[in-house]
């Protein structure tokens, strides 16, 4: 049986807006990767979604790229295919949880930059009537950097979740509990703007910088405890305003001006941080292309 949870009132099967992982594949099309995600022929319209995104924000640099259209696959099931360009240096999630397995932290710097590139993809979308809805680090995807010298480049995937401009929150998911603000919980509220995704960038930011998220007693609401890690004044100041009660967070154009962002504190990346950012991340195989 599948399990339900109740927020906000509403009912949703665990698997009812997710495309499973396993369904994405990395194939070969004239030479190209490409990551051939696939989805339920009953959740067409999830995977529909997030193809016009991708298109709406189409060679963007902090938002995946896709095929044209859908696809109907007819083995060795029934199912709709989209392509997306592969991800060849993995997630930010493998990266985070890697450097926990090496008992490693990732440098300030990188986390720095991490969060610069999400916030590139954030304006675009915000600017546009976009909220992403379900910003986590599993859903940062892991590029070669365009600029050499530098570890990798970031941009925002999986927008089966997210709200397009006008639309009806009625049909709506409802994200990832780890990663919504207190007042997501509210009873009878769903607030789906983009404060939704700046608190949720908050949490990934505490997530990089190695803190957990520990559930309030009584309720269903997370709270991202950081311990053992001095970080500086300006990272906690964006911390903070990330975090900061509905309305009153700042925009993602706001946060990009944030000193935490500019990078005039601490100091920019240097050789050892991409060092060990790169032994961060799993070194990909050789594929033999078809």
């Amino acid at each position: 049986m599948r399990r339900k949870r109740k927020i906000r009132n509403l009912y949703l099967r665990d698997d009812d807006w997710i495309v499973d992982e396993s369904s994405l594949k990395t194939v070969s099309i004239l030479g190209r990767l490409w990551a051939m995600k696939s989805s339920p022929m009953h959740l067409r319209n999830i995977l529909d979604k997030e193809l016009r995104i991708m298109h709406r924000f189409r060679d963007h640099p902090r938002i995946v790229n896709a095929s044209n259209t859908l696809h109907l696959q007819t083995k060795p099931y029934e199912c709709y295919t989209i392509y997306m360009e592969y991800a060849s240096k993995g997630n930010l999630d493998k990266m985070i949880y890697g450097s926990r397995s090496r008992s490693q932290q990732i440098p300030e710097s990188l986390v720095r930059r991490a969060a610069r590139m999400i916030l590139e993809g954030l304006v675009a979308l915000h600017s546009h009537g976009y909220v992403h809805c379900d910003l986590k680090p599993s859903n940062v995807l892991l590029f070669p950097s365009t600029n050499p010298g530098e570890p990798w480049d970031l941009k925002l995937a999986d927008f089966g979740s997210s709200k397009e401009p006008d639309s009806e929150y009625g049909s709506m998911s409802v994200g990832t509990a780890e990663y919504l603000p207190p007042e997501s919980f509210a009873p009878n509220r769903l607030i789906m703007d983009p404060d939704l995704d700046i608190y949720a960038l908050g949490c990934v930011v505490y997530e990089m910088f190695g803190a957990i998220p520990i559930p309030e007693p009584f309720d269903e609401f997370y709270e991202w405890k950081l311990r053992g890690r001095d970080v500086s004044p300006e990272a906690r100041d964006f911390l903070r305003r990330c975090r900061d009660i509905h309305p009153r967070r700042p925009t993602a154009a706001d946060l990009l001006n944030h000193p935490f962002i500019t990078g005039r504190l601490p100091s920019p990346t240097t050789e050892e941080d991409k060092d060990i950012s790169r032994s961060l991340i799993p070194s990909v195989s050789k594929l033999r292309l078809s």
